[in-house]
């Protein structure tokens, strides 16, 4: 670092959702980040490594090797990065529980209590103690929301989530300090269980039976990457200093919108969230790269924010030095750069308090002829589609080093150009009868859809490859092959009806109802597939 304002600033790279990254990938981003100042780097994997005596942990999901690992210690060692093996051991591990050899409470959280959670805890300890070298691992512990309620309440009738959380957490630390490790948590769950379920709150007194659940020597990290203010930030510190003298903060780089990043909102709730830490005196900080729902977003297509944390990290708040800095390092624009942003920004007011939208993802896969998110589409971003796609495309014409994200990125937008409003006006069209615009509709908007899909398919293909392994991209494969197929479908259905072989849509004459509590204009941050492009299936 250049200036020591912290202890150490970190990062947290997800490697769980589909999104494994290669070695090569690695050793790309692990002495880029150094050069920024980051000086560790927390590898989050729910179930993607290999653990000794567990063959069914992590198969058939990509999962590092022994071997893998062991590189990847010795890659940031290399650098002068302290790498951090960052799990779980008790929720967010659903995949584990689908080939019946563990114990579970709910869907994705362990039985608390079982021998064989203990006995695969130990196993994560001992296996990964032969690999890191870094005295800390970080354990997890979030949300596990119905913790004591399912399974566990079958067994053991009900008890208060905070005496199970000390109960278990307890015993996972004397677990890692076994093993030679400090342990820390992420702090949610020593907050949900008295605040209704969430998380966050302004300044209180919190509860001693919560106060107690955090054995002594255990680290809570308060994760928050939503405000651009700093009250909120500035509370639960406040609130964390009654739990522990030696909490850390997590902050965002934001990576899970879909597609497309937001390097500008990583700025905006970093600065204030950074400031706030200085002034309370927390000495270690990190920021996640999460890849919610499948890891579609290059983790390169947030450089520009990455760079700007880090110098605010060192205590640069200059916004012209630091895009001056950027272009220097990187050789094209900050302000080129973050146009990779836009795809997720044509729906909104960018003023708005909480201004991230899923915009290019939610589009992308809603449905054509169902379509229950369209009531919040704005007229007129096929236009802005159209412009955000031709300057991301230019840029790509530079041949730079990051050109094949931008391809990928103004591929997509150019789809959206014809996709974004497609149900609206197929809707509008079929409700005053104009079957000349339906038919349009179907031959051009539609037809070009399916030509632009196989393009952006093979783009994406690419950065996949390039950046991850390869398992994991069937989920992206079955999902656009699944849109494509989907696009034939409605087509076929439109001309059925303009030839008088069905007598109406029925799908098209229902009327788009709001959604929730969000308002036509408002941003629209819904990232999930399986939840945009149909209610017609389960979550499970």
């Amino acid at each position: 670092m250049n200036s020591k304002l912290f202890d150490s600033v970190g990062l947290m790279i997800d490697c769980s959702n589909n999104c494994v990254m290669t070695l090569d990938a690695w050793r790309k981003l692990i002495p880029m980040v150094a050069k920024m100042g980051y000086d560790r780097i927390f590898v989050y994997t729910e179930d993607t490594y290999e653990i000794e005596d567990e063959p069914m942990f992590g198969y058939m999901r990509g999962r590092y090797s022994i071997e893998e690992q062991k590189e990847l210690v010795r890659l940031g060692n290399e650098h002068g990065i302290d790498m951090v093996p960052c799990i779980q051991t008790l929720g967010h591990l659903a995949q584990i529980f689908k080939w019946g050899v563990y114990p579970n409470d709910t869907d994705s959280t362990m039985l608390v209590g079982d021998e064989r959670t203990y006995a695969l805890i130990e196993n994560m300890f001992k296996s990964l103690s032969k690999i890191y070298t870094t005295k800390y691992i970080h354990i997890g512990m979030d949300e596990a929301h119905n913790l004591g309620r399912c399974k566990y309440l079958d067994k053991n009738g009900y008890e208060d989530q905070s005496s199970i959380m000390r109960k278990h957490l307890t015993r996972v630390k004397a677990i890692a300090e076994k093993y030679g490790f400090t342990a820390m948590i992420w702090s949610d769950m020593l907050f949900r269980g008295w605040n209704g379920g969430s998380y966050y709150t302004g300044k209180t007194n919190v509860p001693e039976d919560y106060v107690k659940a955090l054995p002594e020597g255990v680290i809570p990290v308060y994760w928050d990457y939503y405000m651009k203010t700093p009250d909120r930030y500035d509370d639960m510190l406040y609130n964390h200093s009654q739990i522990s003298d030696n909490t850390w903060f997590a902050g965002g780089i934001w990576t899970w919108l879909g597609f497309a990043p937001s390097n500008s909102f990583t700025v905006d709730s970093s600065r204030p969230a950074i400031e706030v830490c200085l002034k309370r005196g927390i000495k270690n900080v990190f920021f996640t790269f999460w890849g919610d729902d499948g890891g579609e977003c290059s983790r390169f297509a947030a450089l520009a924010g990455l760079y700007h944390v880090a110098e605010m990290c060192k205590g640069n708040f200059d916004t012209d030095s630091i895009k001056a800095g950027f272009e220097r390092e990187f050789g094209v624009s900050y302000d080129d750069f973050t146009v990779l942003d836009e795809p997720n920004n044509v729906e909104f007011d960018q003023s708005a308090e909480f201004p991230l939208s899923s915009a290019a993802k939610h589009l992308l896969y809603s449905d054509p002829l169902l379509g229950f998110l369209d009531f919040a589409i704005t007229p007129g971003i096929s236009d802005k589609y159209r412009d955000i796609s031709n300057r991301l495309l230019k840029t790509a014409e530079r041949a730079f080093e990051y050109s094949y994200i931008f391809k990928v990125i103004g591929t997509l937008s150019r789809i959206l150009v014809y996709k974004s409003e497609l149900g609206v006006k197929l809707r509008a069209a079929y409700r005053v009868g104009d079957r000349e615009e339906l038919r349009r509709l179907a031959d051009e908007d539609m037809s070009i859809i399916e030509e632009l899909l196989p393009e952006f398919i093979s783009y994406y293909r690419d950065l996949w490859q390039r950046e991850n392994k390869y398992c994991g991209f069937e989920i992206q494969e079955a999902r656009l092959g699944g849109l494509a197929e989907r696009i034939r479908g409605v087509r076929a259905y439109i001309y059925a009806y303009l030839e008088g072989k069905i007598n109406g849509i029925e799908e098209l004459e229902c009327e788009v109802k709001p959604f929730g509590k969000i308002k036509a204009g408002e941003p629209l941050f819904y990232n999930r597939y399986f939840r945009i492009f149909s209610p017609n299936i389960s979550n499970y």
